[in-house]
């Protein structure tokens, strides 16, 4: 024989048997550059209905102040920097909260203060028709 039909010595293969692996990095870099485009784009796609407000001269409605409701070390409560006596709590919130819409008060209790103590005063606030009451703390200055 003159020439070699199989110069790397495949004896197996076929004749005209096409090559059955798929190159799929070109799919795979199309996908990424979709996933990128819709990704960007999407949040810009939602804007709403445009509506032209009117305009008013007068003044905007009044904001309520926030209540905090103070207890301190030596079991004195205070509302608003004011001192109540522990006994009228429930009624002054009563009045306070009568008119309000928002019923939300913001609690700051000592923190050597027995837990007792600040449960009970809790309660006076949910009976007088506190609808939130909020925690206020300090963040930790540990590292955790």
């Amino acid at each position: 024989m003159a020439f070699n039909l199989d110069p790397a010595g495949e004896r197996g293969r076929r004749v005209g048997a096409s090559l059955s692996e798929i190159n799929v990095i070109p799919l795979v870099d199309v996908v990424l550059v979709l996933l990128l485009i819709f990704m960007l784009t999407a949040p810009m796609m939602y804007r709403g209905i445009d509506v032209n407000l009117p305009k008013t001269s007068s003044k905007p409605t009044a904001v309520e102040e926030r209540l905090v409701l103070t207890l301190s070390k030596d079991q004195v409560v205070y509302l608003n920097e004011r001192p109540v006596p522990l006994a009228g709590l429930d009624g002054q919130l009563r009045d306070i909260f009568k008119n309000r819409s928002d019923k939300t008060l913001y609690l700051k209790a000592d923190q050597t203060l027995s837990y007792g103590f600040v449960v009970e005063t809790m309660d006076r606030v949910r009976r007088a028709g506190v609808e939130k009451l909020g925690m206020v703390t300090e963040p930790s200055t540990r590292e955790r």
